[in-house]
């Protein structure tokens, strides 16, 4: 079997967290929220239920949402207008064909200002523009692997800031 680690794209920085539980998924995700407050593409990789929409509940709920964050696996999009940032949230797990982004209006959410968390992003092939930062999740049984990786300058400032401590 191969590992999601086997195939990982070229990457200006890894960061690798081991994280046991939901509640360790929810705190990475926390800590990761003040540096991409000012928008960038995130795609969130890994089986069902490996922890990609937990992370991005996480995500939204430490930018400022209070409500519920609902899995957009039939809507393929939930958007967040909060007071710091807005953030698009994408599933494309449902996705038939990688042209349904464009008859959607992808390029409309895809905007410098706005945070894109974009799940099953390989659906999109083809249509997504390159990610600012990729992360991998592995399943580990009890625990999960996950690896960042940063693709973009302004992901390696993120990474760094988060390996430093250095966030919030």
């Amino acid at each position: 079997m191969i590992a999601v680690t086997d195939c990982l794209p070229p990457a200006k920085m890894i960061l690798t967290r081991e994280l046991h539980g939901e509640p360790a998924t929810l705190q990475l995700a926390a800590q990761l929220a003040p540096l991409v407050v000012n928008g960038g593409l995130i795609f969130l990789q890994g089986t069902l239920g490996a922890g990609k929409t937990a992370f991005c509940r996480g995500l939204i709920q430490a930018l400022g949402h209070a409500g519920a964050v609902k899995s957009p696996t039939y809507t393929l999009v939930e958007d967040y207008q909060l007071e710091s940032c807005q953030v698009c949230h994408f599933d494309l797990y449902r996705l038939g064909d990688p042209e349904e982004l464009e008859f959607m209006g992808i390029r409309d959410y895809l905007s410098d200002q706005a945070l894109c968390l974009i799940e099953w992003p390989d659906k999109g092939r083809g249509v997504l523009p390159a990610a600012d930062l990729e992360i991998h999740f592995d399943d580990l049984g009890e625990s999960r692997r996950l690896q960042l990786l940063a693709l973009s300058d302004r992901a390696v400032v993120w990474l760094a800031a988060l390996e430093q401590g250095d966030v919030g």
